[in-house]
């Protein structure tokens, strides 16, 4: 059996397991050196459907680990990329590129292969392999993969070596396509149904009434004032608005471990799952109190930037309330959302719009504050739109204002 083969069998097998892109160019990268191939330092690039990123790529060198590198949109047309030998390959349709870095033939043409001279390498190749794959891409920017080894052995690559590289390039292409197809569905699930909900769903959880009940902290948050803002702004100016207002009111509860179920209109519903043992009260309020103040420093700080620009002001607020949630799929079998539902959801999107009567920006249930006692002031007995039964609430104690509908009285 011919090394090309040898290496061509391993990568189709790796299109039948479970191990990640990362992993397997590293494999392959030593399998290549194993077999002579004098690999010293590769790049796999290829572009993705994600909403932060339009490109990723795996990096290797000889003697260090695998490490992956992603790119923003923002920054699609760097001068880097208008400099890059891999535009050029995309612009021209070229399947391969070969470059001499030292010795008779060498070519330069291109700023990183300068680079990669001066670094001490010989040889440099190229390859594109092209492939359908989910999104819109640019004219410049190739469905597919491009594989860039190099080498810094005196003499470089010889036949032998270049013709192995292009021998698996197209099992290689399958496997990364694979691979990548799959991790594009996962962002894309994750993305609109949030990474807990998304993998529930990619589970199998995908039927009418599939679910489980749980424990959970509950966010709820509204836009104040929406009536006027639809009135007066147009969709755009409407849209930017909302958009600043979600960075705000969702943030800093996803970088507490909050996990957005729902945008709903003007509101946001996010859970903090608990789990079945005991639930660290103190730990858990501590991190979702500290989430609240950045989200209002984060509102202030953006409202500040919308005042210098003559826009609308944010204002919102937010209800926190714990207990018992269902969390699977609602609807019709065509068409299902999975999201929580059950009373804990009901209170706790009435508990936010008292916020404006209590005159305050947050406000908790008892069961809340019964977390962490100390962190929380009643602001009295009221009445919740719907629900039958009459709720204490209580306001953060570094919320609480002397201006509460209620005289403020610490939980005991």
């Amino acid at each position: 059996m011919g090394l090309a083969k040898q290496v061509d069998d391993w990568l189709l097998k790796q299109s039948l397991g479970k191990a990640g892109i990362e992993t397997i160019f590293r494999d392959l990268c030593l399998r290549l050196t194993g077999i002579g191939v004098p690999i010293a330092r590769a790049r796999l690039n290829w572009p993705t459907l994600h909403p932060l990123f339009r490109a990723e790529m795996v990096k290797w060198h000889r003697d260090e680990d695998v490490g992956i590198e992603h790119f923003h949109h923002q920054d699609a047309n760097t001068d880097a990329w208008q400099r890059s030998p891999l535009r050029y390959m995309v612009e021209a349709d070229m399947p391969v590129l070969r470059r001499r870095l030292s010795g008779p033939g060498k070519l330069l043409d291109f700023a990183i292969l300068e680079e990669l001279a001066a670094a001490g390498y010989t040889d440099y190749i190229a390859l594109k392999t092209e492939f359908s794959q989910p999104g819109a891409y640019s004219e410049l920017q190739a469905r597919g993969v491009i594989v860039i080894w190099a080498s810094d052995r005196a003499s470089g690559f010889t036949d032998e070596d270049l013709d192995i590289l292009q021998e698996i390039q197209l099992t290689f292409a399958l496997v990364c396509k694979t691979i990548i197809q799959s991790q594009i569905m996962t962002n894309i699930v994750e993305t609109y149904l949030g990474r807990k909900a998304g993998r529930s769903v990619l589970d199998g959880n995908i039927r009418l009434g599939d679910g489980a009940t749980t424990k959970a902290l509950v966010w709820y948050s509204d836009l104040r004032d929406s009536t006027r803002l639809t009135g007066t702004l147009d969709s755009d100016s409407f849209l930017k608005l909302l958009n600043d207002y979600f960075e705000c009111a969702t943030r800093p509860a996803i970088e507490a471990g909050g996990e957005v179920l729902a945008f709903i209109g003007d509101a946001v519903l996010v859970i903090f799952p608990l789990g079945d043992g005991p639930i660290d009260g103190p730990g858990i309020t501590a991190e979702v109190q500290q989430a609240v103040a950045q989200s209002f420093a984060l509102r202030d700080a953006t409202n500040a930037a919308r005042r210098e620009r003559g826009l609308d002001l944010i204002e919102f607020g937010v209800g926190l309330n714990v207990g018992s949630v269902v969390f699977g799929n609602i609807g019709v079998p065509e068409r299902l959302a999975f999201t929580v539902i059950g009373s804990t959801v009901t209170e706790v999107e009435r508990i936010e719009k008292l916020t404006k009567t209590v005159e305050t920006n947050v406000l908790a249930s008892a069961e809340v504050a019964a977390l962490s006692p100390g962190d929380w002031v009643s602001v009295g007995t009221h009445a919740l739109n719907g629900v039958e039964r009459r709720m204490e609430l209580f306001t953060s104690r570094r919320n609480a204002s002397a201006s509460a509908a209620t005289p403020v009285r610490a939980v005991s």
